[in-house]
């Protein structure tokens, strides 16, 4: 009879190209992963990855703490179980060749995806430039359609992140403003759905670990890392090192500090990111953190 019993489908775990979650396709080339507990789905953007959770075809994905705030405005219960980054440069607003500061870009159009990430990046690079929110013109675009629109002109600047940052960067394109000048705020995470923490299988648990194990791959072995990396995100493994160093990658005793109850540093981030969302209209209105964090899921620790 116990051969007849059905086996749990795979977890599904969407992301969007982005070297922060980068270690878990590098658990999985490294066969940490069971194809058969976790499936891993690369979509185009970030926007595709919420989408494919309102539309339950994921269990959980990578986003930005800014984001499942707004998924959680808008209905999806979805719990944060891991911390993968905190970005440190690698997101950036991009201009034209001959562009020297952000204030230049005044009466220009600006990409950006329509994401409370492309949001915060723009509204607060104007605001620590001194520039009126209605001082430049946003374009929509997805991350997968800006190096094409840039390079063709359509667009005076983008509002982006690595790798596509890398491949502009090379093509001659200018940093008027990064990440590094809003530290802490921009939080990538696994935010997973009820379904996921519901499931007694162990997938959840086996991903996260599989992830700190690959995390602590390329900390010990960062050239055969980045080689593997590279071919996947589409740059040279020159700049996959670049990028990782735009990060902060919280290992998993950083991670289980960061979310054991009551887990202040987090929820006084959440709270800030939404006095931000809030006064730039990217929120309806100021929603409960209960719930928000979950820290089961991180492997345990041996008594030092």
């Amino acid at each position: 009879m116990a051969g007849c019993r059905h086996a749990a489908a795979p977890l599904r775990i969407a992301s969007n190209q982005w070297p922060g979650y980068e270690p878990l396709y590098l658990a999985r080339e490294l066969g940490l992963i069971d194809p058969d507990r976790v499936r891993l789905i690369e979509l185009l953007s970030a926007t595709d990855c919420m989408q494919a959770l309102a539309a339950d075809t994921v269990e959980g994905a990578g986003l930005t703490l800014d984001e499942v705030l707004t998924a959680r405005a808008e209905g999806l219960e979805l719990t944060v179980v891991q911390i993968f980054n905190f970005s440190a440069g690698a997101d950036m607003i991009l201009a034209r060749p001959g562009t020297g500061r952000m204030a230049d870009l005044a009466g220009g159009r600006i990409g950006l995806e329509q994401t409370a990430l492309g949001a915060l990046m723009l509204a607060s690079a104007l605001e620590l430039n001194d520039m009126p929110a209605n001082s430049v013109e946003r374009v929509p675009l997805t991350v997968d359609q800006q190096r094409e629109a840039f390079l063709a002109g359509r667009v005076d600047a983008v509002v982006t992140f690595e790798p596509v940052a890398s491949l502009l960067l090379a093509s001659g394109a200018v940093r008027v403003f990064d990440s590094r000048a809003i530290p802490g705020r921009i939080v990538d995470v696994l935010a997973v759905s009820p379904a996921a923490l519901e499931r007694s299988d162990g997938a959840l648990r086996h991903l996260v670990e599989a992830h700190f194990t690959a995390l602590e791959h390329t900390r010990t072995q960062p050239q055969d890392a980045a080689y593997r990396m590279a071919p996947r995100l589409g740059v040279s493994p020159q700049d996959v090192r670049k990028a990782l160093a735009g990060l902060h990658m919280p290992d998993a005793a950083e991670n289980r500090e960061l979310l054991l109850p009551p887990a202040t540093a987090l929820h006084e981030t959440a709270l800030r990111l939404q006095d931000i969302m809030l006064a730039n209209g990217l929120l309806p209105q100021r929603q409960s953190l209960d719930g928000l964090f979950d820290h089961r899921f991180l492997p345990d620790l041996e008594a030092a």
